[in-house]
């Protein structure tokens, strides 16, 4: 896509990649975008029936919250989006792709939400047309591994959805299998 923001270092932006038939969405500035506009939109009915989303909300120990859902009567539900692009046995996605001391701890931060009465969800989206399924890339990173099912075993929710991915946009898809 092209910018025309004169801060912008270059002025254009690398958003998909097409295998065949199939696209990977590998802007990461999209994913908590496409999952809030999902929640607002009603897609995602575990997260449905809260009155406000705000996004990039100050949380935890230095931590941002991608999106905070909020209903009087209700815990605060706090979401952190994580895109999954990696998928190294296609029809499965899998994450990280990378070793994610950050990500653990998102991980850590969430089940601390929960300890304290919140909800909350770690969202894994799948921007890939050609997986059905989501797995823990736990041979690349053994420590989210043990983080993630530490967050699990605390009570984080866990939700993976994928994507309708086309030349022109990038929308939420369905729910799929987590098999960690």
């Amino acid at each position: 896509s092209q910018s025309d923001n004169p801060k912008r270092k270059l002025k254009y932006s690398w958003e998909l990649v097409q295998f065949d038939e199939d696209f990977v969405g590998v802007n990461t500035a999209h994913p908590n975008g496409i999952v809030a506009e999902a929640i607002e939109d009603g897609a995602i009915p575990s997260l449905d029936g809260y009155d406000s989303l705000k996004r990039e909300v100050k949380y935890g120990a230095n931590s941002r919250i991608d999106i905070l859902l909020e209903k009087e009567d209700a815990p605060d539900c706090y979401v952190e989006v994580k895109s999954v692009t990696l998928a190294r046995h296609v029809p499965v996605a899998e994450f990280p792709d990378s070793v994610t001391a950050r990500g653990a701890k998102h991980l850590e931060e969430l089940a601390k939400m929960v300890r304290e009465g919140k909800r909350a969800v770690m969202f894994f989206l799948i921007q890939r047309t050609d997986c059905e399924s989501f797995s823990l890339a736990a041979d690349i990173d053994p420590a989210y591994r043990d983080g993630f099912m530490r967050a699990l075993d605390a009570g984080v929710e866990i939700l993976c959805y994928d994507c309708q991915i086309s030349t022109s946009e990038i929308t939420i898809g369905v729910p799929r299998p987590v098999n960690p």
